[in-house]
């Protein structure tokens, strides 16, 4: 195992002389580099996919880091390697690093408390350690589950107490990164949706195939309140977010960002159904509080305003974002492409 560190270690200080020789000839030949560099943890993801794009896009030098799924596209990095994350860091010398890597899935943080506590929480603390000896402004992303959801809407000052593990290893860090970084800053969000891989990526597109196969009747959650927030959205804020603290040092600390569209699981389901012209009557709305799995909050709805006075944010229409996302995933394209074009 040893040696497999050493190949690995030997591997990437290959990469960085050949991306640093790369900067090199880049600079020779003129080549337009835009000059502000940002790293994305957890590149992969469905939200780190949006936000490299959204940077990319945008004049950022932007580089993605992932694990599993990295290569060949993004740079692989096990964030739990503090000495990999220190490597990175100090060769590419970003100004802001947007913190998306995460073990986000509560029934899965459950069964694994400690794989989820090392991403969670240690690995944040040592990125905000490493961003902090550079200089570089940290946007770690959290989550409303830090809320147990009894007095909505909350402000960012409102104390926290998270109902689940995943809600509590999301607060313990953001107290990681606050400890090791003063001037980071922590965005909570919502449940999220957007383009996806795989249905199964998103809490909200993974209901599509129950709305589309309507010979069986599904079971809703009608009971918890949800503002899903199209991941376009989320990156575009984390992007104004580092503009604005690049011009201004005293945007740092706390901040929430949400879609204002209040939904239940099965209103969500109904909404998709409207979209693409699909029946929902087999849908059933199942208004008791769940009790499989993790505990969730009924409505951890967030206060965004402290962003919007910023002059911070961007919000898609559910419908529109929807049906974007799903698009992709419907199952008889044929006929349904006359109701729409």
């Amino acid at each position: 195992e040893e040696w497999d560190v050493g190949v690995e270690r030997e591997r990437r200080r290959q990469r960085n002389r050949k991306r640093t020789r790369e900067r090199e000839t880049e600079k020779d030949e003129d080549v337009d580099i835009p000059s502000r560099r940002v790293l994305i943890t957890g590149a992969t993801g469905l939200l780190g996919r949006a936000v490299f794009k959204e940077f990319n896009g945008n004049n950022w030098n932007a580089v993605g880091c992932g694990y599993r799924r990295a290569q060949p596209r993004f740079e692989q990095i096990n964030l739990l390697d503090s000495i990999a994350v220190h490597d990175i860091i100090h060769d590419f010398q970003p100004h802001v690093i947007v913190h998306c890597a995460a073990e986000r899935r509560p029934d899965v943080v459950e069964s694994q408390p400690d794989a989820a506590s090392q991403l969670n929480v240690a690995a944040s603390g040592n990125l905000a350690k490493e961003a902090a000896g550079i200089g570089a402004f940290l946007i770690y992303i959290s989550t409303d589950y830090v809320f147990d959801g009894t007095n909505p809407p909350y402000k960012e000052t409102d104390a926290p107490n998270p109902l689940n593990l995943y809600g509590k290893t999301k607060l313990e860090g953001e107290k990681a990164v606050l400890e090791n970084n003063e001037d980071a800053a922590v965005l909570r969000i919502p449940v999220l949706y957007g383009e996806v891989e795989r249905l199964e990526e998103s809490a909200v597109t993974v209901m599509f195939d129950k709305v589309q196969f309507s010979n069986k009747s599904a079971n809703m959650d009608h009971w918890q309140q949800r503002f899903p927030t199209n991941v376009k959205d989320v990156a575009a804020v984390c992007r104004q977010l580092a503009e604005k603290r690049m011009l201004d040092p005293s945007v740092k600390g706390t901040f929430h960002w949400s879609g204002n569209e209040q939904m239940t699981k099965y209103e969500m389901a109904c909404a998709i159904a409207d979209a693409f012209n699909l029946p929902s009557s087999h849908l059933r709305p199942i208004t008791d509080c769940p009790v499989v799995g993790a505990l969730r909050p009924r409505n951890a709805q967030l206060d965004c305003s402290k962003l919007e006075m910023l002059g911070i944010g961007q919000r898609t229409p559910f419908r529109a974002g929807i049906k974007e996302s799903l698009w992709p995933f419907l199952v008889d394209k044929r006929w349904r492409q006359t109701v729409f074009h």
